[in-house]
């Protein structure tokens, strides 16, 4: 699976939250510095383009709607991310985190909750 530029992946976002959606209503997610229609346009055909997101016709339009998961595509990135800075390892990407206090004891405890709940 490609990755996704900056601008490409807030238009993932947008259409994940979304479902389906015209150009317009993409937009409509922007906060207060909306981007031009074009622009949107052409990154959703680089998206199409790149197998991300397919169309329908809607009336004289289309309506655009993600074909990758926004779990699929969330998973390959973190591995992407734990192969490319910690040698493919979790516990030193974990490791990483705690010791730069950007993970709490709590959140650590979360984490193991889950772990054994998955391993049950």
């Amino acid at each position: 699976m490609k990755q996704l530029t900056r601008a490409e992946e807030e238009i993932m976002q947008h259409l994940w939250s979304l479902k389906k959606a015209s150009v317009k209503e993409v937009i409509a997610l922007f906060p207060k510095q909306k981007p031009a229609y074009n622009t949107v346009s052409t990154i959703i055909r680089i998206l199409e383009t790149k197998g991300f997101v397919a169309h329908e016709k809607a009336g004289k339009g289309y309506l655009y709607y993600p074909i990758i998961s926004k779990e699929s595509y969330s998973k390959q990135s973190a591995q992407k991310l734990v192969e490319g800075y910690f040698q493919g390892s979790f516990k030193s990407m974990i490791s990483y985190f705690t010791k730069n206090k950007d993970i709490s004891v709590s959140d650590l405890e979360d984490i193991l909750k889950e772990i054994n709940t998955k391993n049950k």
